[in-house]
């Protein structure tokens, strides 16, 4: 297939300074939970996005100095002539398939922890750092700021060094550069404070400083957030944040514009429409005659060009949707629109590298898996033989074995108990708003769709005996899990007193096809702490009951802190009328009246219920494949020669570990057994080293 000519200009080179982007497809900085510890992970993976046909391809922040030490999250650094080797390896990864290089150097300022490094942090003016913790940063002196224009310099010329064709200047995100240009951090009384010129006179001699010294040859770009979502206090948009555009307007090559919170930055698809910044946007382009680039999940090309012809944009930037897709621009060009993996939004990516590991995607399963498990998002090896497989239930990780099995080459017959394919996602995707998370399983059904050798059987649940009539040689089970009905969970290793009592309900009983009656008050009880207890309550509470979300944790849904929207889903708990609860643990269930205990005081309360939701735990649903396990004679005779359990039904987890679990399964399947340790590692080994 071609290109549609619609989307023609989002194929256009782009002149960014003294270099040329193929396209208008632009990969903007992002974390990996990669960086310096895993620098061959974080360049095979880099290097898939540039073969996706990416223009340009940034590496996440990298650190300037050990003054800006985000440990344990691991970042990229240019502290010396080591770090310059190490970057290469990425730079080369991304020229060999003929995208332009960048890097974002960086301080962090008072969102430096320093743990590693054990520096004293720096700021404009001292104050505790940003993070919960005891430490303060001192505030620069004219000595300092004078290192900070060194440290910037001689990071730049390493850059240039190692190969990128793009070195920033990073004022976005409230970091350094931008805790100077911000009056909520600027204190200063000297000709780096007072007035908005004052603030920004360290940014501009940042941005003149690198290109002095690496101009002639790489495009310096800014990065700068254009609100910091803060009120006035703060950077609006509107205001102080088109003032320093208007300032700083020709002088670096690029512009790279956002919102300062990372959490709003990428903003999930529960909260966050497609596009969302561009209210703040829209300021930049009037105002210069350099190329702009900005986020906000796009994933639709015709919104891309959309923005490139009403002159919001000159590249679309992209993080998120990268990771989804890393071959989004290549499925464009060719015409294959239908193939792309589109980002549902979740942040699963953001809570990966939270967590100081290599991000990984509900979407896409082989992110973080291109070096180590040598995995190819497009491509997958041969079948090693003509052998057909069963897969028994349709949800992400059915679907993704099923999928991976056959774009491997062989016969598959998918069988679905029910009549609709998705499994749970196609429940919970009707909750609110969550309509985005079924772009997972729509995904997986529209490639299984064009795929001759799928067979497809809806309302088809499958007895031991099925099995064994069938007689395929290989079956996969994937039957997913269940909620407990007697509580138990984190909280409470043995079931609730009073479980069995009426009027008590699991998730399963509201998201099925006729939900359970419900009598109000509802008090929904999570030890779950992710998603399912707040959108639960946001449905009922829209369907008019009066709704109290219980939990034993210190905080609602306190798991969403990891994927950036526990700040926008407490609030929006209270604006909906949604009581929370905290620090109370079910003692008993009695008779429309719940015990609990205060989890800090000990103290003993009660609680009026109609009804009571316990989102506390899940159980696979293994009863089929513990029966098929306890009939090997049997299996044997029919020509069952393996009989495997993946996703849920082996052990229930999030939805990117169901549909990992089912590629996984497709790519390990028939293979060579990979030992104890099945991936490779980057890792430091010492060879006839003295320990002192």
């Amino acid at each position: 297939m071609s290109r549609d000519p619609r989307y023609d200009i989002l194929f256009e080179p782009v002149r960014i300074g003294p270099v040329t982007a193929r396209n208008r497809f632009y990969q903007v900085p992002h974390c990996t939970g990669m960086g310096y510890d895993r620098p061959a992970t974080l360049a095979a993976m880099r290097g898939i996005k540039a073969e996706g046909g990416w223009g340009v391809v940034n590496t996440e922040f990298t650190s300037i100095h050990p003054t800006s030490d985000d440990a344990p999250f691991p970042s990229c650094s240019l502290w010396d002539d080591d770090d310059v080797r190490t970057m290469a390896v990425t730079a080369d990864a991304i020229h060999e398939h003929g995208a332009l290089a960048g890097t974002q150097l960086w301080h962090g300022g008072l969102y430096s922890w320093v743990r590693m490094t054990r520096e004293v942090p720096i700021a404009a003016s001292g104050r505790p750092i940003a993070y919960p913790a005891p430490i303060h940063a001192r505030t620069m002196d004219k000595s300092d700021i004078a290192e900070l224009r060194r440290w910037q310099v001689d990071a730049a010329r390493r850059a240039k060094r190692a190969g990128f064709d793009i070195v920033y200047v990073y004022g976005g995100h409230s970091y350094l550069p931008a805790q100077f240009i911000s009056r909520r951090f600027n204190r200063r009384s000297d000709e780096y404070g007072g007035s908005l010129e004052n603030r920004v006179r360290l940014f501009r001699e940042m941005i003149i400083d690198t290109k002095e010294a690496i101009g002639d040859t790489c495009a310096v770009v800014v990065r700068f957030s254009m609100d910091e979502l803060s009120g006035a206090l703060g950077i609006e948009s509107d205001q102080e944040g088109r003032e320093v555009v208007e300032m700083l307007a020709e002088l670096p090559d690029l512009w790279d514009v956002n919102v300062a919170d990372y959490r709003t930055d990428s903003g999930s698809s529960r909260f966050f429409e497609e596009g969302f910044q561009e209210r703040h946007q829209k300021w930049v382009k009037p105002l210069t005659s350099k190329p702009v680039v900005g986020v906000g999940r796009y994933t639709s090309p015709d919104a891309m060009v959309s923005l490139i012809k009403r002159g919001v944009l000159d590249l679309i930037g992209s993080a998120r949707p990268s990771i989804a897709d890393p071959f989004l621009p290549a499925k464009i060009e060719q015409g294959r629109l239908e193939d792309i993996r589109e980002c549902i939004g979740c942040n699963i990516c953001r809570g990966a590298a939270k967590a100081s590991v290599p991000i990984r995607c509900t979407q896409n399963p082989t992110m973080g898996e291109e070096w180590r498990s040598g995995w190819h998002p497009e491509r997958i090896q041969a079948r090693k033989s003509d052998d057909a497989v069963l897969v028994i239930g349709a949800g992400p990780a059915g679907l993704e074995a099923t999928r991976a099995l056959a774009q491997r080459g062989h016969a598959v017959t998918l069988a679905e108990a029910g009549t609709e394919l998705g499994g749970h996602v196609a429940r919970i995707a009707r909750l609110p708003g969550l309509a985005a998370w079924k772009r997972v399983t729509d995904w997986r059904i529209g490639q299984i769709e064009k795929m001759s050798n799928v067979e497809v059987y809806r309302d088809s649940a499958l007895s031991p005996e099925d099995v064994a009539a069938f007689g395929f040689p290989h079956v996969v089970v994937a039957t997913g899990c269940f909620w407990v009905k007697d509580g138990t969970g984190r909280a409470h290793l043995l079931p609730i007193p009073g479980h069995e009592r009426p009027g008590i309900l699991t998730p399963d009983d509201l998201l099925g096809a006729e939900p359970a009656p419900v009598k109000g008050p509802v008090v929904i009880y999570d030890d779950d702490h992710y998603y399912m207890a707040g959108a639960l309550a946001e449905r009922l509470v829209a369907e008019g009951h009066d709704v109290t979300l219980l939990t034993p944790a210190p905080e609602p849904c306190v798991w969403m802190l990891q994927t950036d929207e526990h700040h926008m889903m407490v609030p929006q708990l209270y604006r909906k009328g949604i009581r929370p609860v905290v620090n109370q643990r079910i003692e008993a269930i009695g008779d429309g009246t719940l015990e609990l205990r205060h989890t800090g005081s000990g103290e003993i309360t009660t609680m009026a219920f109609g009804t009571l939701v316990l989102a506390t735990a899940r159980e696979p649903d293994n009863g089929l494949i513990q029966t098929l396990g306890t009939q090997t004679d049997a299996m044997a005779s029919a020509g069952i020669r393996s009989v495997t359990a993946i996703g849920d039904c082996l052990a229930p987890g999030l939805i990117v570990d169901a549909v990992y679990a089912g590629h996984r399964f497709a790519r390990e399947f028939q293979e060579p057994p990979a030992g104890d340790v099945r991936y490779r590692r980057d890792r430091v080994v010492l060879n006839g080293v003295p320990a002192s």
